[in-house]
């Protein structure tokens, strides 16, 4: 009777361990859809902030271009004046005796003509939006020393804007007072010695009005009042 009773069937020794490598390999396969969905969401948010960065650059070009275009077209108006590039080539209208710094009255009155058009382009919310300042960059020819011909090109530079802030006491065609605080805020001078070369030293003897952009993200600066001083007088002319 023993013989007929059923046996007991021994348990497998991997039973006790099949729910656990299940739950294990179920962890492992959620955790995984987690990371490729955080992954996605990354490389999504990435891409997003690319594109929007190169979106924004290409914006810049193409308003910056705008506001060059406009430039061009009111150099047109004034023979020999060309842009090139971002600065404003005055060509053979504003050519320097050597050794000298000093513009006859033709050329300071050329000055005195083109740049207030040139500050009423500023003043448009596009250009305001991008342009930084406007440098009066000096140059000289490769005759000389280079401390000497840099301290010339400065003083041609300065010569620039000591015709452009003439009084009217001074010049009849004096810029107005707007302009000539916006000269004051907005232009710097800069010497560039002999460093950029034209094919002739007459060529070279010149200047230059070099347009200069602000950089994605840069804000414009805060400029404090200045007093209106008296610019009746330029220093270059003190003995």
């Amino acid at each position: 009777m023993n013989g007929l009773l059923p046996s007991r069937r021994r348990p497998r020794r991997d039973d006790g361990e099949k729910p656990f490598w299940i739950s294990f390999s179920d962890l492992m396969s959620g955790l995984m859809v987690l990371f490729l969905v955080a992954m996605t969401v990354a490389l999504l948010t990435v891409t997003h902030e690319i594109s929007s960065a190169e979106e924004e650059k290409s914006q810049r070009e193409t308003d910056i271009q705008a506001v060059l275009q406009r430039v061009r077209q009111l150099t047109r108006e004034f023979p020999g004046v060309t842009l090139r590039g971002q600065s404003v080539d005055f060509g053979d209208r504003a050519r320097f005796d050597t050794n000298s710094h000093k513009l006859n009255a033709e050329q300071a009155r050329l000055l005195r003509q083109l740049v207030p058009r040139i500050l009423e382009l500023t003043r448009d919310p596009l250009a305001g939006k991008w342009l930084k300042q406007i440098v009066v960059e000096g140059f000289a020819d490769a005759r000389g020393g280079y401390l000497y011909n840099l301290h010339l090109s400065l003083q041609r530079s300065e010569r620039v804007l000591c015709a452009l802030l003439a009084g009217p006491t001074d010049q009849a065609d004096a810029l107005s007072e707007a302009d000539r605080r916006a000269v004051r805020e907005l232009f710097l001078v800069g010497g560039s010695s002999f460093n950029f070369q034209k094919s002739s030293p007459e060529e070279s003897r010149r200047i230059e009005l070099r347009l200069e952009f602000r950089e994605l993200g840069e804000r414009p600066d805060t400029v404090a009042p200045r007093p209106q001083e008296n610019d009746s007088r330029c220093p270059l002319d003190t003995p």
